[in-house]
């Protein structure tokens, strides 16, 4: 049974000090009350008392007790001896009576209540960790360590390191034997065969049946619809979609479901039976799910690939008519000028113009420029011609998705259901003076119902399909079997649910249930902001009042650059000089040797053993994937560790998103704890930007942006960076950002020890809703604004008297409205902070009818306020701008690192799928979290040695340094992962001296 999940680390730790206790612990663990001074006094000698007194605070902060229980830290020994008035040095003495330490752990245990680990502590401990597992899947370090902490709370002396683990290890097999079990169970035997026929292959296939439904589609075109809607059919004929599997936590069904998607079927097929029926149902379930989104994807990208093909050839037959057009303006002409000539009366108007023009010829006329001139119809035009395209997926759209919808999309699915139950009719004479009207919009009628004729098939068609797609981006038609596309609102936290979490969840947000207090202390501050604006606008120099139109307009001059003084000049140079060269290759050993960072990935499976040299394979295909250049490149097949076979099973089988998340945190954590991160930032403020990448081959994961990607599909990696530097998470996003939810989404989803509270960002298209929910869950939105002209600056009180910003603050916010909806803003933070719904959905939540609905009107007016408080700090303030500015080119900074690293085949993302290119994008903001990790640790090496030398560094330059230098560091040629033994141990490599101090200090002015 596999057991050596623990860490050296771990194992090392557990019932030792590994540590000196801090002054808290000290006093937690090691201060002695009456009774503990009662119960040591009565041993008689003073090495007896001490040493008694020495094992029982050690029982309290360990657990257990020592082999040697005089190995302890000197600060223990001397916390102890203190209060007992004894020398410390009596401990030496006790160390000689091997009889009594046993004589007084029996005593201790009696004192303090303490029960031993025997066979009824060891029952109720598998109980609690058949507990634990029932409501997640925890890795099994993660679960040793939570059953120490729980012995510990529960006064139960710890058992040996290899009992307890083999303990966890046990009761973790077992409860995967039992869900496995208990999945199998539900099948049939027919369903049980169908799973197994998934992991053979069929003769003259080079493929399994699984690989070929597990691969998605990549085409944006009518036959890839049509391929994509037949891979859902086969994955529900399999019959295994309706198993219920909900008692299965959430956690464990996303770890099954990964290891099938990352597993070769051999790996798969040579499973125990019930492990592998329980693993294909999950991930066929999961399957169908996903599978459908593609469809719903790729629905919606080739939607907009058919309006885009059809504006384009709307203008080009424009341009080809344009000769018509001017032929029935001057037609026209002729006419108007018959109408407007004052010689001919009234009564002759009409035949005047018949006899000079024609009826028939002005008819046409008008026909033409009704057609070639409205403006209307630009919409309908671009979708008409397509209607054989639609047709080739109509059918199997039709029958393969199944839709449901907000009460507002009701006339959109009846008319689904019609063209369904037409479909189904077959070839004969359809019946369409019954088909619903109500959700034809009216620039669609003319085309749609056609005036004396029956409905127009095929106009009818486009018009469904073209709602449908703007119903699915808003979320008033949702998809039950889908992900990404399911009913939002179902997410909420709901009835009893919410009513048991409320209040904690109110003390979380540090919100008032009571609206009217939450009201009244924002109109204060209101209030407070605009007097204070008031009173230091008219003479701020950088802000100037403009009438346009009759409308007074507040315009901000631009930020000036700040001005470097020769001695920051200087002292960037030489930090610049004195950072050592580097292999990037043993930069990566040489920063998991600093914090470890590799020993956060895990194998696939969990509890495997570590393979030999893990962290050496990890840092070589970190590497390449962060430089873009395969495995091949970074391969040796002299070294063991290095060989192609052993890296392509490392990246199958550690190198995962998960993995990634938990390694970057250990590296977050790291810089955190370095000094010099914290004269550059605390953690607390973040910036968000989009890095974007080309991706040149097929893949439905990519959009389209001209400006960006050229005539080529592209992706947006929207990476958040905080004040030190360091990047906390990232979102991969076809296509380009316009939804400021991403930002909310990296702030909620991060698992870093940073706590961001405000966040950086352009514009982004934010809007009142945006800064509501930053509100609500108590982040700081500051975008940084092109223009002050289209911003309204709200107020609460309509009477109150602002003098110059009167003009700008006519909009009154409605707080009534905010007080009748604030227990459902409450759900909805809660609801955000708890993860049951996603920020990036939230928004669909929120409207109604393609409006916002009453929440979604109440988190807008919150909204108001929240942005008003901004905007009046902004235009005042030139430091806040300024703090915006430096920390958005913090951002940018990185990108340039990220840009240099990711240099291989021509800086192109090559992968087709979602998940390859999380992967990889999520390697390289890894690996640019090493090198600004491994340059703060030089820096600080590097000012030490200034500082040493008799040099004076002010703390204003060092705060404007920057980590993100890579000149230093070689990402080219040849890689190398050797680490002399002295860096693997944690040394660091000897700076740079360019100059010496002398010259140094010549060049100071």
């Amino acid at each position: 049974m596999p057991v050596e999940f623990l860490t050296d680390e771990q194992a090392a730790r557990y019932g030792r000090y590994h540590a000196p206790p801090t002054p808290e612990q000290l006093t937690r663990y090691f201060y002695l009350s009456e009774q503990d001074h009662a119960f040591i006094a009565q041993r008689r000698r003073k090495r007896n008392r001490l040493g008694c007194a020495v094992q029982l605070g050690t029982l309290r902060y360990l657990g257990t007790f020592l082999p040697d229980p005089t190995q302890v830290p000197e600060a223990v020994t001397r916390t102890l001896a203190d209060q007992l008035d004894i020398s410390p040095d009596s401990l030496q003495d006790y160390r000689k009576r091997v009889s009594t330490w046993y004589e007084h752990q029996e005593l201790i245990l009696r004192h303090t209540g303490t029960a031993p680990f025997d066979g009824r502590q060891a029952f109720r401990l598998v109980r609690w960790l058949y507990a634990q597992l029932a409501t997640g899947t925890l890795r099994p370090g993660v679960l040793f360590d939570l059953a120490t902490a729980h012995l510990i709370a529960h006064k139960v002396v710890l058992p040996g390191v290899t009992v307890l683990a083999r303990l966890v290890a046990r009761v973790r097999d077992r409860a995967g034997t039992r869900t496995f079990e208990g999945l199998s169970r539900r099948l049939s035997p027919e369903q049980r065969a169908q799973l197994d026929q998934l992991l053979v292959l069929l003769p003259g296939a080079s493929r399994t049946p699984l690989d070929v439904l597990r691969t998605p589609p990549t085409r944006v075109t009518a036959p890839g619809l049509v391929g994509a809607l037949q891979r859902v059919e086969q994955i529900r004929a399999l019959g295994v979609g309706d198993v219920d599997v909900r008692d299965v936590p959430d956690s464990r069904r996303s770890l099954l479901a990964r290891q099938a998607q990352g597993a070769w079927a051999q790996t798969l097929a040579r499973m125990g039976a019930d492990r592998r029926h329980a693993t294909l149902l999950i991930f066929v379930q999961h399957l169908e799910r996903t599978a459908t989104d593609d469809v719903l994807d790729l629905f919606k990208g080739l939607m907009t690939s058919l309006a885009l093909r059809g504006e384009v050839r709307r203008r080009k037959e424009r341009l080809r008519t344009l000769g018509d057009l001017d032929q029935a303006a001057l037609l026209l002409q002729d006419a108007v000028r018959v109408l407007l000539d004052p010689d001919t009366p009234e009564a002759e108007v009409r035949r005047r113009v018949y006899a000079q023009v024609g009826e028939a010829r002005l008819r046409d006329a008008a026909d033409a420029i009704r057609a070639l001139a409205s403006e209307d119809d630009r919409g309908v035009e671009a979708l008409g011609g397509h209607y054989s395209t639609v047709r080739r997926f109509l059918p199997a759209l039709l029958r393969g998705v199944t839709l449901e919808g907000t009460p507002s999309a009701r006339p959109l699915l009846s008319a689904w259901a019609f063209l369904a139950a037409q479909e189904q009719e077959g070839r004969g004479r359809p019946n369409w003076s019954n088909a619903p009207r109500a959700f034809v919009p009216r620039a669609w009628e003319r085309r749609v119902f056609p005036p004396g004729r029956v409905t127009d098939r095929a106009w009818y068609t486009l018009c469904l399909l073209d709602r449908l797609h703007h119903a699915l981006k808003r979320r008033e038609v949702f998809v039950p079997q889908s992900d990404t596309y399911r009913d939002p609102r179902a997410e909420l936290l709901q009835g009893d649910v919410w009513q048991a979490a409320r209040d904690d969840l109110s003390r979380a947000l540090w919100r008032s249930l009571d609206a009217r207090v939450e009201l009244d202390t924002l109109t204060v501050d209101l209030h407070a902001a605009y007097q204070n604006a008031q009173t230091s606008i008219p003479g701020n120099a950088a802000i100037s009042i403009t009438q346009e139109d009759g409308q007074a307009q507040l315009v901000l001059s631009p930020l000036e650059a700040q001005p470097e003084s020769a001695e920051l000049q200087l002292l960037r140079q030489q930090m610049a000089l004195r950072l050592p060269p580097v292999e990037l290759s043993t930069l990566l050993l040489e920063v998991h040797a600093f914090c470890g960072f590799a020993g956060a990935f895990t194998h696939l499976t969990e509890g495997r053993a570590p393979a030999r040299d893990l962290p050496l394979s990890i840092c070589a295909v970190l590497l390449s994937q962060a430089c873009n250049i395969g495995l091949k490149a970074v391969s040796r097949p002299d070294v063991p560790a290095l060989t192609l076979p052993r890296l392509s099973w490392v990246q199958q089988n550690y190198v995962r998103a998960e993995g990634l998340t938990a390694a970057n945190a250990y590296l977050v954590a790291a810089q955190d704890d370095l000094p010099l991160a914290h004269v550059w930032g605390g953690g607390e403020v973040a910036s968000a930007d989009g890095l974007r990448f080309v991706v040149p081959v097929r893949t439905i994961s990519a959009g389209w942006n001209r400006k960006y990607f050229g005539a080529h599909r592209g992706v947006t990696y929207y990476n958040f960076t905080s004040d030190q530097f360091t990047g906390f998470h990232g979102i991969v996003i076809p296509g380009t950002l316009r939804d400021s939810l991403f930002i909310l989404a990296g702030l909620l989803e991060q698992q870093t020890r940073l706590d961001p509270r405000e966040i950086m960002a352009d514009t982004h298209g934010s809007s009142d809703v945006i800064f509501g929910l930053f509100g609500l869950l108590g982040y700081r939105f500051s975008p940084r604004l092109a223009d002050l002209g289209d911003q309204r600056f709200w107020r609460v009180d309509k009477d109150a008297d602002y003098g110059v910003l009167n003009d700008f603050s006519r909009h009154v916010v409605n707080p009534r409205l905010i007080a009748e909806h604030w227990e459902d803003m409450l759900r909805l933070a809660g609801s955000l902070k708890l993860g049951t719904v996603r920020a990036t959905a939230v928004m669909r939540t929120l409207q109604r009818g393609g409006s916002l609905s009453g929440l979604g009107r109440a988190v807008a007016e919150l909204g108001r306020i929240e942005k008003t408080l901004y905007l009046l700090n902004y235009v005042q303030d030139e430091t806040y701008r300024r703090r915006i500015l430096v920390q958005l080119n913090r951002g940018e900074g990185r990108h340039s690192v990220a840009r240099a690293v990711f240099h291989g085949r021509k800086g192109e993302l090559r992968q087709r799928y979602r998940e390859g290119m999380e992967d990889q994008l999520g390697a390289l903001g890894l690996v640019v979290n090493a090198i600004v990790l491994w340059n703060t640790r030089y820096m600080q090496a590097a000012l030490d040695d200034l500082k040493g030398g008799g040099i004076k560094v002010r703390t204003e330059d060092v705060a404007r340094l920057s980590p993100l230098l890579y000149e230093h560091v070689n990402m080219l040629g040849r890689y190398d992962f050797t680490l002399p033994d002295e860096l693997a141990g944690g040394a660091m490599r000897p700076l740079r001296h360019p100059d010496s101090l002398e010259d140094y200090l010549a060049q100071i002015p």
